[in-house]
């Protein structure tokens, strides 16, 4: 089985689309990856050879059945765990190479991750929260940055609360915040709305829509959600640790389908 390179589709309706350009650089370049867990006849492929572009500026989902290797694949390409074979490049920087000490500086400086769970610090503020990984680089805060990034998500007036005096949805747009504090390459996203409620879900998902429409940002997001995926500009699905198709301009209705035929 081969795998799907999205940079590589045709364009709608048949042929490719003329650029004097070219196409945009990856902000994420999977290139052949392989993760074997375990040794013997007990090792398991988690990851069989992926090889994707992820482009700038665009929102991607992943998503396929439990065990195809959604969540090998997200962690491979922010660093957070390394392949067994391939490569992972961001930009120009190969993560496969780097030591962990350096690594730890690039997910901390040009990494942005939002989670399921919020990873909130209770005894700090909203404020507190979102610059924390400035405070941890050794960085001052940019105030103009932080008053748009705090607006844009609709914190302007819960910015000195703690996260128990916040509701799921706004403690989960402090971690959207936080993640973009830094003005990071790529941002991954982890079932960032599997906490929360259909309503704010989606309120969540229309905030990352909107800054990657606005502010240019690459976004990665892991899911199960056909609506959640319907939010993205594409979508690839994984089936036995391998990308099996790639579908642009999803719809919830065309995911479902899709998940269904691969046994989601």
């Amino acid at each position: 089985m081969t795998n799907f390179d999205p940079a590589l589709a045709p364009a709608a309706g048949g042929g490719t689309v003329p650029t004097a350009l070219g196409p945009p650089e990856p902000a994420i370049r999977v290139d052949q990856v392989t993760r074997r867990y375990g040794r013997g006849r007990s090792a398991v492929d988690a990851l069989r050879g992926v090889s994707v572009d992820l482009p700038t500026g665009s929102f991607t989902a992943i998503m396929g059945p439990s065990g195809s290797g959604k969540s090998t694949l997200l962690q491979c390409a922010a660093g957070l765990d390394r392949p067994t074979s391939g490569r992972v490049l961001l930009g120009a920087d190969d993560l496969t190479t780097m030591s962990e000490s350096r690594l730890t500086r690039l997910r901390r400086d040009r990494i942005g991750f939002v989670f399921q769970s919020f990873n909130l610090i209770p005894a700090l503020t909203a404020r507190q929260n979102i610059t924390l990984p400035l405070r941890l680089a050794g960085r001052r805060a940019d105030r103009a940055w932080l008053t748009e990034l705090v607006e844009r998500v609709g914190l302007a007036q819960r910015i000195g609360h703690r996260p128990t005096e916040m509701s799921g949805g706004q403690q989960q747009r402090v971690a959207i915040a936080r993640a973009l504090i830094t003005r990071p390459a790529v941002v991954f996203g982890d079932e960032p709305t599997g906490a929360l409620d259909l309503a704010t879900g989606k309120e969540i998902l229309t905030l990352l829509r909107e800054v990657v429409d606005t502010l240019g940002q690459t976004l990665v997001m892991v899911t199960h959600d056909p609506v959640a995926a319907s939010y993205a500009d594409r979508v690839l699905f994984l089936a036995d640790g391998s990308i099996v198709e790639g579908m642009d301009g999803p719809t919830a209705d065309a995911v479902a389908a899709r998940l269904t035929r691969l046994g989601g």
